[in-house]
C-alpha cells in the first residue's frame, strides 16, 4: 500500500513537467539555441558555408559600429519605432474610444478599422506602391502632391510609416475596442452626476482603467515597428541611398546577400538588446504611473 501511495506522489509531481516538456523542447530547439548560436557567431569569425574559422572576441561589434551603413540603420529604425507607436497608439484609441457605444451601424463601421487585420503585408505594400506611385498615384492626384516617395530619399520613409501605421490599426483597434466595453458604464455615470463632461471621463476614468491594454499594445507595437523589414524589402530594398535601411534589414543583407554571418549575428544582438531595453523601459513607466496614483 505504501508503494502505492509512493508512486501515486511521484506521479502527481512529474505529471506538470511532462505536460510542459514538449513546448519546452521546441523553445530549446528554435529559441534558445539559435540565440546561443547568434551569440557565438558575433564572437568569431565565420566563413561563408556558416563554419567558425576563429575567436574573435569584440571586434565584429567595433566593425560594426564603425560603419555608416549601421549608423543609418539604427536611426531609420529608431524613427520608425518613435514615430510609428504614438501615432498608432491615438488613432486607435480614439477609434476603439468613438465605436465602444454599440448602434445601429457598429458592425459596418467595426469591420472597416478592424480590416487592415485581414490584409497580408506583401497585399498592403503593393498596394501602397500603386497609391504613392508618383505619376498615376491616387494620393498625388486627389492632393496635387508632387512626390517621389518611395523613390525619393527624403519622403521614402513617410511612405513606409503610412503602411506601417495602416497595418497596425486594425488589431490594435480591436484589442482598445474590447478594453473600452469592459470599463463599466456605472463609473461613467457617477461622474457624469457629479459634473464631469466627456473628456474628463475620458482622461481620469476610461483611459486609467485600460492602461494594461495601451501598456501591452505599446510593447508589442515597439517590437513589431523594431522588426521592420517585410515593408523594406518589397518597396524600396533599403533605398534610396540607405534611407529606408532598418536594422533588421541590415541582418538580412549581410547574411543572406553578402553571407557574413558574423556581422548579421552582431546586428542581431544589437537590436535585440535594444528592443529589449526600451521594453523594459516602458514597464518602468507604467509601474511609476502605477505607484504614482
Amino acid at each position: 500500500m505504501e508503494a502505492v501511495r509512493r508512486s501515486a506522489r511521484v506521479r502527481t509531481r512529474v505529471k506538470p513537467y511532462l505536460y510542459i516538456l514538449p513546448m519546452s523542447a521546441l523553445a530549446l530547439l528554435f529559441v534558445y539555441y539559435p540565440f546561443l548560436k547568434t551569440v557565438i557567431y558575433s564572437l568569431s569569425v565565420v566563413n561563408a558555408k556558416g563554419e567558425i574559422v576563429s575567436f574573435a572576441g569584440l571586434s565584429n561589434f567595433a566593425y560594426l559600429f564603425g560603419r555608416r551603413e549601421f549608423k543609418a540603420a539604427l536611426s531609420n529604425t529608431l524613427t520608425l519605432a518613435f514615430i510609428n507607436v504614438p501615432v498608432t497608439l491615438v488613432i486607435t484609441i480614439a477609434l476603439g474610444y468613438l465605436a465602444s457605444r454599440k448602434r445601429f451601424l457598429s458592425p459596418v463601421y467595426e469591420s472597416m478599422f478592424a480590416l487592415p487585420v485581414a490584409v497580408s503585408m506583401s497585399a498592403a505594400a503593393l498596394i501602397f506602391k500603386v497609391l504613392l506611385n508618383p505619376t498615376a498615384g491616387l494620393v498625388n492626384y486627389l492632393f496635387h502632391l508632387d512626390f517621389g516617395w518611395y523613390q525619393d530619399r527624403n519622403t521614402a520613409m513617410a511612405g513606409i510609416l503610412l503602411l506601417t501605421v495602416w497595418m497596425g490599426i486594425g488589431l490594435n483597434f480591436l484589442l482598445f475596442l474590447s478594453a473600452f466595453r469592459a470599463v463599466p458604464q456605472d463609473l461613467a455615470d457617477c461622474a457624469y452626476l457629479d459634473g464631469a463632461n466627456e473628456a474628463q471621463t475620458f482622461f481620469r476614468i476610461r483611459l486609467p482603467l485600460i492602461a494594461p491594454t495601451i501598456l501591452y499594445v505599446s510593447c508589442t507595437n515597439m517590437i513589431q515597428a523594431m522588426m521592420t523589414s517585410g515593408p523594406i524589402l518589397v518597396l524600396t530594398q533599403g533605398g534610396p541611398s540607405r534611407s529606408t535601411t532598418t536594422l533588421v534589414y541590415m541582418m538580412y543583407t549581410s547574411g543572406y546577400s553578402s553571407a557574413n554571418y558574423s556581422l548579421a549575428a552582431c546586428v542581431s544582438l544589437v537590436t535585440f538588446a535594444l528592443t529589449l531595453v526600451i521594453t523594459l523601459a516602458l514597464y518602468a513607466l507604467q509601474e511609476r504611473r502605477r505607484d504614482s496614483q
